[in-house]
């Protein structure tokens, strides 16, 4: 361990520890570039005025940070290097949970997400998990700091649990669109059409229900997406609404896909399309440091990347 590394472990160290997850998403140009004043950091961090001025001077020392004292203007943060901010604050790894990532798509949205998070300094990892539900499950428990799901699922969700919306990437990130999946042979007007539905998926099951709902002759089968191709091959089920990214040349000629109709609304349609970053309501330490350094435009122009083919997956 070197001398530096020892020096943080005093009690200017801590406070320098402290002091770093402050100066990760402060901006380095204009007046904003300004520190509050050193009393004024040391009331938040409950320390004396000398213990954060030697918490600044580890913090040049170490080359976290660069500031230039201005006169009666102040003290102004013309470099930051966030990484090692991120390192030394001890805030660890930003954790998502994502769907599985069974399509471009998806490969493309956890490439951004990755690139975007690094790229803002902050360590970051990913944990996959099917459905809706179970990743807002573990974000609930903290086991993870950030969940994607559909901002369709976000918003039913938000409802009923204690968290926030982050940041809706916008139209086909979460899924290019929906179609109707109808086994050859079969008409949709058949009586006891049989439906397959995804307990654990909010989207599929709501888009469903909008589109088989109204019948009474229906037959609901609970089913994945890894047993879908098996019930349509072994006449077990007629029909479903399902994302074209999980099924389009996986389920062989049995399927017919048609349009959705008119049933399903515009508005439903672009949300369930729409991938929704959330965050508990009480926040993450981790994920509030890094969030206003955070470019979204690099997750939605890697995934661009990514389903164009100009880019491998990296996640």
């Amino acid at each position: 361990m070197n001398s530096i590394d020892e020096r943080f472990l005093t009690r200017n160290g801590h406070a320098a520890r402290r002091l770093s997850a402050l100066l990760i998403n402060r901006p380095t140009e204009g007046d904003a570039a300004r520190l509050p004043r050193v009393r004024d950091l040391a009331a938040e961090l409950g320390v004396g005025n000398g213990t954060v001025q030697a918490a600044l001077q580890l913090l040049e020392e170490s080359g976290a940070i660069e500031t230039v004292a201005r006169g009666h203007l102040g003290t102004f943060l013309v470099r930051a290097d966030r990484a090692i901010l991120w390192r030394l604050s001890g805030l660890g790894t930003v954790l998502a949970a994502m769907p599985l990532p069974y399509s471009r798509r998806y490969e493309g949205l956890a490439t951004g997400l990755r690139s975007a998070f690094e790229e803002a300094g902050a360590p970051f990892a990913i944990t996959f998990m099917r459905g809706a539900a179970a990743r807002v499950s573990a974000l609930l428990d903290g086991k993870v700091d950030l969940a994607v799901l559909s901002r369709f699922a976000a918003d039913q969700l938000m409802e009923r649990q204690p968290i926030d919306l982050i940041a809706d990437l916008g139209p086909a990130t979460y899924v290019g669109a929906h179609g109707l999946l109808l086994r050859h042979g079969v008409q949709l007007d058949t009586e006891g059409l049989r439906v397959a539905v995804d307990p654990a998926s909010e989207d599929q099951r709501s888009l469903a229900e909008r589109a088989f709902g109204g019948r009474e002759d229906v037959t609901w089968l609970e089913s994945s997406f890894i047993r879908l191709h098996d019930l349509f091959a072994h006449d077990r089920v007629d029909a479903t609404v399902w994302s074209l990214d999980e099924v389009q040349g996986k389920l062989g000629d049995e399927v017919e896909v048609l349009p959705l109709g008119d049933e399903i609304p515009g508005d439903l349609s672009l949300r369930n399309s729409s991938a929704a970053l959330i965050a508990r309501s009480e926040g993450s330490e981790a994920l509030a440091a890094v969030s206003g350094s955070l470019d979204l435009e690099t997750v939605t122009s890697l995934q661009a990347e990514v389903l164009r083919g100009e880019r491998t997956p990296a996640y």
